[in-house]
């Protein structure tokens, strides 16, 4: 279960976040940003701390405080992940998975793409993180890359269900350019 200050927070939130459907927040939390390119409604992009890299693709397109992302380390790009974040407005306490949910993925009127996300925290971060499994992470990004339009549909509890509804346009060219990045290394 979520813990008491951080289900609060999110109740609190949701809500409005479900209903805003506006632009988005920062293009990532603490980590440098390079290389950002546009393409359409999505970017393509390069992250950087130290020794920590990643590239990502990201819609910030739909909401105000929410950024739907596909990301990839170099020298694992075969191995992506698609997140949610959210724009919580206050600093977090500690770094923590904080509940397992089942989650479900639908592209236009595709299959409905059934997994799990991860509801984290990270300390000294504004943000909260739905990281998503999907059993075939490549046939969701196969849709993807054809579709119009993403549903995200997270299971919050027991007939409580988080409803978000994100943009293709562009999707596959910055998928594309996100795996010309990671190989580059």
């Amino acid at each position: 279960m979520l813990r008491s200050s951080l289900r609060t927070t999110l109740e609190r939130r949701l809500p409005a976040l479900a209903a805003l459907g506006l632009a988005a927040p920062a293009l990532a939390g603490s980590l440098n940003t390079s290389d950002i390119q546009a393409h359409g409604d999505w970017h393509s992009l390069a992250l950087q701390l130290g020794d920590e890299h990643h590239v990502r693709a990201l819609e910030q397109h739909s909401y105000s405080d929410s950024v739907f992302s596909l990301n990839a380390t170099p020298g694992a790009c075969g191995a992506p992940w698609l997140e949610l974040r959210v724009e919580l407005g206050e600093l977090q306490a500690e770094s923590a998975i904080v509940n397992r949910v089942p989650a479900d993925l639908l592209i236009d009127q595709g299959w409905v793409h059934q997994g799990q996300a991860d509801f984290i925290t990270e300390r000294g971060n504004s943000g909260f993180y739905a990281r998503l499994s999907l059993p075939d992470i490549d046939a969701a990004l196969d849709e993807m890359r054809d579709g119009e339009t993403l549903r995200l549909r997270l299971h919050r509890a027991e007939d409580d269900y988080w409803f978000l509804v994100f943009s293709l346009a562009g999707f596959e060219e910055a998928q594309q350019r996100m795996q010309r990045l990671c190989r580059a290394g």
